[in-house]
């Protein structure tokens, strides 16, 4: 196997591990969101299972006997020689050290957002339970009590009662 092809079955395989699909999944919200979702991470994994499959394999070695018993010696020895010259160049990683930072940086930014959301979250989550409790009471609240809820209200309405302003 080449060094970079183990290289990149190893990545992938510890990358797989890594990803936290549970958590992930318990954050979406809609139902497209769950079948992209689902299709994502088959997508993920047949990827990883081909790297896994062919580049964790050796390649079967050439049995130049074979073919010099075929061929000729002279054709199967220059083959041979020529195959044996091959260099194959190791892979220099350039794309990534100028990623990274910028990656680095949208992390963050993911997490403010993040953090940002769950407290809009948590705001909505308690104003629905207000209008929640408010939609039951309201049909047998009278004006003084929903004022004590919304005493701004209660002072624009006393604001107009004074000036004299009835809406007309």
């Amino acid at each position: 196997m080449s060094g970079a092809g183990k290289k990149v079955a190893d990545v992938a395989l510890k990358a797989s591990r890594a990803i936290d699909w549970d958590g992930m999944a318990k954050l979406l919200v809609t139902d497209e969101a769950r079948k992209e979702f689902v299709t994502l991470r088959r997508a993920f994994d047949e990827v990883n299972s081909t790297l896994q499959t062919k580049f964790s394999q050796e390649p079967e070695p050439i049995d130049w006997e074979y073919y010099r018993k075929g061929i000729g010696s002279r054709l199967v020895d220059m083959y041979k020689e020529a195959y044996d010259s091959i260099e194959i160049p190791k892979y220099v990683d350039t794309v990534t050290p100028q990623y990274k930072p910028k990656f680095d940086a949208l992390l963050v930014e993911l997490k403010e957002a993040e953090e940002k959301s769950l407290k809009e979250s948590e705001r909505l989550e308690k104003e629905i339970v207000e209008v929640q409790e408010m939609k039951k009471k309201i049909s047998t609240m009278t004006a003084n009590e929903y004022f004590e809820k919304h005493p701004e209200l209660k002072k624009k309405f006393d604001d107009e009662i004074r000036n004299d302003y009835w809406g007309y």
